[in-house]
This record gives C-alpha cells, sequence and structure tokens, in this order.
C-alpha cells in the first residue's frame, strides 16, 4: 500500500504553518490506442507498462499514524464477475439449484472488513425463466444476487456492455428482485426510470461522504428500449460533467467506476485517456476501471488547469472467468486485483486518498462441482497452479507467470 501524506506533520504540530507543497513526479503508462489493440498472444516478458509513482517532498515521508488520525473510510472493489458456462455449471447441483458462493469464499473476509465494498458484475442477472446462459448473450440466476449479498459487497455496478443481453426484461427481472431481496444494496449503471438514472449514488461512512458512479461505453450492438431509454448509464460527455458536478455538491470525494477499454489489452487504449482527462478535468477523485478482462496499470493523473489530482485504476481485470478460449495470452485473463483504498478529509474538508494498493487475485479452475473460486495470489501455491485447468488452454499458465504479470504491470503497488 501507497500512503499518501497529503497533510503533512507540520500541520498537525506546528499551529498556524503553512501546508507544505507536494510535488508528484509520475512515470506514465505506455498509451494503446483502439486501432492498434494489444494482440492477447503477448507475452509478459514484452510488458512495457511502468507503473511506479514516486513522491518528492522536502522531508522525509512519516508513516500514516504520524500523519494523519481523522475519520477514514476504506473502499475495496473488484472486477468483472464473468459468468461463463462452465463457472455456472460448477455452481448447480445435481438437483439443478445454484449456489455461487464458492466463487468469492476466499475473499469473503476482506470483502467484509471493507467500509464500501464495490463488484462489477458483469452479466444480467434476469432469473432463470429467461434461462441460463453464458457467452455470448449472458444471463445468470438470481442465486447470484444471493451471493454477492452474503458475501458482502455493498455496491453492485451493471453498467457493461452485457447490461442489454436480455433486453428490456433482463433489465426489469435484475433491478426487481435486488429492490425485493436486497433494498439496502446499492445498483448502479441501469435504471427502472429516468429519476432513478438522474439520483446519485451517495454513501456515507464515518462521516465521509463517497458518490459513486458507473458508465459502460456501449452495449455490444444492442439498442437501448425506445420507452426505456435510461435503462444504462453510457458514457455520453454531457450527462457524465453534469452528473459528476452534481457528485461534487452532494459528496465529499466522488468516484467513477467506467467500463471502458479494449478487451485483453494490458495498456489503456485512447478512449480511456480520452475519459481520464474528461473525469480528472470534472474533478473526479478516483477512477476504477472494468471490462479489459486483464489487469492495467495503477496511475495518478494531475488536471494540468487545476492542479486536481486523480488516482486511476485503469482495470482490475476479472473478479472470476472460465473462457473457452486457448492459447498464449489467455493466462492473463485469470489474473485480478482487488483495489482497496481509504479515504480521509484534507484541511479543507474534502475527500482525499490517504492510502491506496492492489490485492492480487487468481482465479482457479478445477472441473467438478463448485471447482471454480478465487483466491488472492499471495494464498495461491504452486501446487493450486499444477492442478489449474486453464493450463490446458494457456500451457504459460504458473504462478510465477502470475506473479510476474502483477509486477510487470502494477509495480509495487500490489500485495
Amino acid at each position: 500500500m501507497k500512503k499518501i501524506p497529503m497533510i503533512l506533520l507540520a500541520m498537525f504540530t506546528l499551529s498556524g504553518c503553512d501546508r507544505q507543497e507536494m510535488i508528484y513526479s509520475f512515470n506514465h503508462v505506455e498509451e494503446a490506442s483502439v486501432d492498434n489493440e494489444i494482440e492477447n498472444t503477448e507475452s509478459v516478458d514484452n510488458i512495457q507498462a511502468e507503473t511506479e509513482q514516486t513522491v518528492d517532498i522536502t522531508t522525509e515521508e512519516p508513516e500514516i499514524s504520524d500523519v494523519y488520525s481523522g475519520p477514514t473510510v476504506t473502499l475495496a472493489m473488484v472486477g468483472d464477475v464473468l459468468l461463463h458456462t462452465p463457472v455456472e455449471e460448477s455452481c448447480q447441483a445435481e438437483d439443478g439449484s445454484y449456489d455461487f458462493s464458492s466463487l468469492f469464499a476466499n475473499v469473503k473476509d476482506e470483502v467484509q472488513a471493507a467500509d464500501i465494498a464495490i463488484v462489477n458484475q458483469e452479466v444480467i442477472i434476469g432469473g432463470e425463466e429467461l434461462g441460463v446462459s453464458g457467452y455470448p448473450s449472458f444471463n445468470a440466476p438470481y442465486e447470484v444476487a444471493d451471493a454477492l449479498a452474503d458475501t458482502g459487497f455493498d455496491v453492485i455496478l451493471h453498467g457493461t456492455n452485457h447490461a442489454m443481453d436480455q433486453g428490456k426484461k433482463g433489465i426489469t427481472n435484475c433491478l426487481s428482485n435486488w429492490e425485493k431481496k436486497y433494498p439496502d444494496i446499492k445498483i448502479l449503471g441501469i435504471n427502472k426510470s429516468q429519476d432513478a438514472q438522474d439520483a446519485i449514488t451517495v454513501l456515507e461512512q464515518n462521516g465521509i461522504k463517497i458518490a459513486v458512479l458507473n458508465y459502460t461505453y456501449g452495449l455490444n450492438g444492442i439498442a437501448l428500449p425506445s420507452d426505456m431509454p435510461y435503462a444504462v448509464n453510457l458514457l455520453d460527455e454531457e450527462k457524465v460533467k453534469a452528473d459528476i458536478a452534481s457528485a461534487k455538491e452532494q459528496s465529499d470525494f466522488v468516484i467513477v467506476c467506467p467500463h471502458w477499454g479494449t478487451e485483453y489489452s494490458l495498456h489503456p487504449d485512447s478512449m480511456q485517456k480520452k475519459w481520464t482527462k474528461i473525469f480528472a478535468e470534472s474533478g473526479v477523485d478516483l477512477v476504477l476501471g472494468t471490462h479489459p478482462h486483464v489487469i492495467e496499470p495503477i496511475e495518478w493523473v494531475e488536471d494540468e488547469t487545476t492542479g486536481h489530482q486523480m488516482l486511476v485504476y485503469y482495470s482490475l481485470g476479472n473478479f472470476v472467468n472460465w473462457t473457452s478460449s486457448s492459447g498464449d495470452g489467455i493466462a492473463n485473463r485469470m489474473v485480478g486485483g482487488m483495489a482497496e483504498i481509504t479515504v480521509g478529509f484534507d484541511e479543507a474538508g474534502r475527500g482525499f486518498i490517504v492510502d491506496y494498493g492492489v490485492n492480487a487475485l487468481v482465479t482457479q479452475v478445477e472441473p467438478g462441482h463448485n471447482g471454480v473460486t478465487t483466491y488472492f495470489l499471495k494464498d495461491y501455491t504452486d501446487e493450486m497452479a499444477g492442478k489449474n485447468a486453464i493450463i490446458e488452454q494457456d500451457e504459460n499458465f504458473s504462478r510465477e507467470y502470475c506473479t510476474k504479470l502483477c509486477t510487470d504491470i502494477w509495480g509495487d503497488l500490489w500485495e
């Protein structure tokens, strides 16, 4: 974890002294354009992402306990819950019933420990009446919602390119199930009305108000229903800027969770860079990205006009998946991240990032009931890796491969 002494010792120990100026120097990651998508055959050895952040200050960086002792909110987010058919089948018992809790069992404690836990629910939860299905037109049974709620997620992101896979009925079924069974969980990205789309979701913990916004780049060519143009939040610049402005008025700290980027690319593309600039100029504090299905770098971005600084996690990769594809690069899809951020109040009463990092994840897939689950990479062994069925689809997969990928993309930020 990187501790950011945004409020230095002098501010707390020397009454009336000015806040010390902090100068950030960032090694920016290489941009990948949409037109020149990085092939999924790219080996880890060829990854050229520089993600290390350095802080140049006039005094030694103190421990966080010496710097900030005010209220905090801890945030955690994981990436795409991508329910390919083998994943769904692994969670189905012989009697046909579903229980998806095994997918989250090894991260449940950490999810519940966070003040606010967020997950990207990649596929719509339309219920069995619409038929459970995998790629390319996904639909999940309601038991997925049960598992997400039991794990302890507070915010569910449904603003993805698969939101309309089951049409209007998929959206309404999904929202009705959440509202009926788990009314306290915040559902973002899909909406039952225009008023719901215009409302800003704000969560308050320890006196700190956190706004969370969720949008997707598109819907795989599926049009929004003519009578529900508000059904899914799209990355529309005018709407996004208006939402951010409203969120800033209602909260102390603004998070945007965009579904964006190029699938299987280990670097942010030109579209992500464009939106990153828009978010920074609009005053967003934190960006937590999904969609590429592989991990991408983490970096600080500063608006040149205002000096506002924003932390960006370009992609947290998959939380769980079991693709049917084969070849070099498939192993990359088995690695994800749990973003971990601590937010506090700065001297002006605005939220700021006290601490941040990422906990690496790896999906284990084995045949049979409950054969699919996700582990923290720090708990993953060579023996486990040797039993991972993904080796049959990409012989490069190993614990060492996963470790090197995380280091190449995240530098020393990951655990």
